[in-house]
């Protein structure tokens, strides 16, 4: 199950980056990693340097990938950013179809 998950996060990290991208956003870094944790992809928009989570999930049955960003992760991705100086956070929350395309594709802005 974790090396599905594994696969799943990085098709949504990929598909993220191509929708960034075609936004105009640079793409800065991948995996990004801090003591306080690791983020996903690291953009600059404009001036702003923006650190951005990715979650992905197949079909949202059992929740919505807004639904894991929860108090927890929200802190540490706040810390994570805050050590990389970053001046924004933003969450791309996707779901996919059992034909691992994309159903459903949010860019949250300023999530924390």
């Amino acid at each position: 199950m974790k090396q599905l998950n594994l696969q799943t996060g990085k098709i949504g990290e990929n598909i993220a980056k191509e929708y960034l991208e075609k936004k105009g956003y640079k793409i800065i870094e991948q995996n990004y990693k801090t003591r306080y944790g690791e983020t996903d992809i690291v953009v600059n928009c404009g001036k702003e340097l923006v650190f951005v989570e990715v979650r992905t999930k197949i079909g949202d049955n059992f929740g919505t990938p807004e639904d894991s960003l929860d108090k927890r992760k929200l802190r540490k991705l706040w810390l994570n950013a805050r050590a990389g100086k970053a001046t924004r956070i933003d969450a791309i929350c996707i779901v996919l179809n059992n034909h691992l395309t994309v159903e459903r594709l949010n860019h949250y802005e300023n999530i924390v």
